[in-house]
């Protein structure tokens, strides 16, 4: 018996490997994208920013866009209160007297709480059909933005136009760098999912996306429905909408591959806040029509089950090799994603982060499929 475990764990890393080396494989295929300086035409951009209780961030982030090198009469910004139990709508609103391109809508004015189970769908939908944009930039209000972000959406979605119908993309995102030891954990972790999100949407594999920065065409959101369908999953509004648009529309998905793209947001502030957003992302699995997505969670989830089924019915050899492998493959990977994102030096911590990375990884996945959770102050299925 404990040969036949041996066996299947062997060859379970194996594939883990093949994975990690063709993810490797397209983010090396990834060229930075070079802006064409002579586009002088400018695509009017509704920028879409849902807020629950933000107070505290609200302003940093409205503030980073308007700060943009891009003509202000060629982006508004949308900020969507959701049901917000501090001053955000009224920071929002302050902020509005002083630029007209600011607006404030409010949930509470359409819909009452117990309507929805996804409150973000919900407000990025209102949103949409209030903007006067051709595309929508959506983020998340805790970001900050850089200041070249709309010139080089607009540079990247004119030149792809050019070839073909670009309707949907994805662009980086990052966690603001901070001491201490979750953060570098957050860090390191964020910088894989961001690492495999830029391969496999480069590649053309998965419908992966972050609704901190992402862009779609306004159109393209109408022609598919918006969030019909998938309305009632509480998380997902970034990648069910990417994986409507790409199996619906005969058009392109392209991912912006810059670092003055990058968006950068807080990482939790707890481990109970860490894991409550990993539950959150991992309860939408199960609601995958990108098959190619499910089969990786689970040969992922099985990886680190086995590791510990191993490492608890005393196989310790078989564990140690798994270990020191599963670290190798991981970090041939994840080095060059660290150059992109300046984080190179972080990947020292990255083999002590291994028995964490495990644990948790079993706990969301579990989590996320059999119970609610807590987000945003609220209970959520």
């Amino acid at each position: 018996m404990l040969a036949f475990f041996e066996w299947t764990l062997t060859i379970i890393t194996i594939f883990y490997a093949l994975l990690l080396v063709a993810y490797r494989f397209w983010f090396d295929k990834l060229h930075q994208f070079k802006p064409d300086h002579t586009i002088t035409e400018k695509i009017d951009f509704t920028i879409v920013i849902p807020a629950r209780n933000e107070a505290d961030n609200i302003k940093i982030c409205v503030d980073s866009i308007l700060a943009q090198d891009y003509p202000h009469r060629s982006f508004e910004i949308i900020v969507i209160d959701d049901f917000s139990e501090d001053d955000t709508a009224a920071i929002v609103k302050s902020i509005g007297l002083l630029h007209a391109n600011v607006h404030l809508l409010s949930l509470a004015d359409y819909y009452q709480p117990e309507e929805m189970n996804s409150f973000k769908k919900k407000a990025i939908e209102k949103a949409v059909s209030h903007a006067k944009g051709d595309w929508i930039v959506t983020t998340d209000a805790d970001c900050i933005i850089p200041k070249h972000w709309l010139q080089l959406y607009n540079a990247y979605i004119q030149k792809h136009q050019a070839k073909n119908k670009l309707v949907f993309v994805a662009a980086p995102v990052m966690f603001i760098k901070e001491r201490g030891i979750l953060n570098e954990f957050q860090l390191l972790d964020f910088l894989a999912l961001q690492g495999i999100t830029a391969a496999a949407v480069g590649a053309g594999k998965h419908s992966m996306s972050n609704g901190a920065n992402l862009a779609f065409e306004k159109s393209a959101f109408i022609a598919v429905g918006g969030y019909q369908g998938v309305d009632q999953i509480a998380s997902g509004d970034d990648m069910f909408l990417m994986h409507k648009m790409k199996v619906t529309l005969s058009s392109s998905i392209g991912y912006l591959f810059h670092p003055g793209a990058i968006v950068l947001t807080k990482a939790m502030a707890n481990w109970k806040q860490f894991m409550m957003q990993r539950i959150r992302w991992s309860s939408k699995a199960r609601y995958y029509d990108d098959n190619s997505i499910f089969w990786v969670l689970l040969l992922v989830y099985l990886y680190n089950l086995f590791l510990i089924i191993a490492l608890l019915s005393g196989a310790y050899s078989i564990f140690a090799i798994s270990i020191f492998c599963k670290t190798t493959i991981e970090l041939f990977f994840l080095l060059p994603v660290s150059k992109f994102y300046k984080l190179t030096p972080e990947l020292v911590y990255f083999p002590l982060f291994q028995p964490l990375h495990i644990l948790y990884t079993l706990m969301a996945g579990f989590f996320g499929q059999v119970k609610t959770y807590t987000w945003k102050g609220r209970r959520v299925k």
